[in-house]
């Protein structure tokens, strides 16, 4: 039992490392696309892009002190960040990363509740909530897009 355990935790601190190097992604994106989108929209943009680096820096930062409390090292390499000269193939990127981290952190909060990490399991609540509207709005953005 104990060994089964240790397995989970382990799991479950990879899995937060695999959700840290996507946070570091999010926010390189976030820097490089706010410079990069191009366009009539671009002032509006620049403006949504740049208001999310803080909320995924402060995901960052709690996913890195979570692991270390757990036992863990944080990683400290990002996941490789899509680059584009096209407005619209930028705010793709967005969309998909957006989505993919809802459906990661889906699966993290699971494995907290397995390991008995309530803590964790309200704050990935958080988290995927953040991560749903940012993922929304985009996709509002893509549907308007000619």
């Amino acid at each position: 039992m104990a060994q089964e355990q240790n397995k989970d935790m382990q799991d479950l601190i990879e899995g937060l490392n695999q959700d840290l190097a996507g946070e570091y992604n999010a926010i390189i994106s976030y820097l490089q696309y706010s410079s990069k989108v191009t366009g009539p929209y671009r002032p509006q943009l620049v403006a949504f892009l740049q208001t999310e680096i803080p909320d995924e820096q402060a995901h960052a930062q709690y996913l890195a002190d979570k692991i270390v409390s757990l036992g863990g090292e944080p990683v400290v390499e990002p996941k490789p960040v899509k680059t584009s000269n096209h407005t619209r193939e930028i705010l793709e990127f967005i969309y998909e990363a957006e989505a993919e981290t809802v459906e990661n952190y889906k699966v993290r909060r699971n494995q907290a509740e397995k390991v008995g990490d309530v803590a964790l399991q309200a704050q990935l609540d958080n988290m995927i909530s953040d991560e749903t509207n940012h993922r929304d709005e985009v996709r509002k953005m893509l549907s308007g897009w000619g």
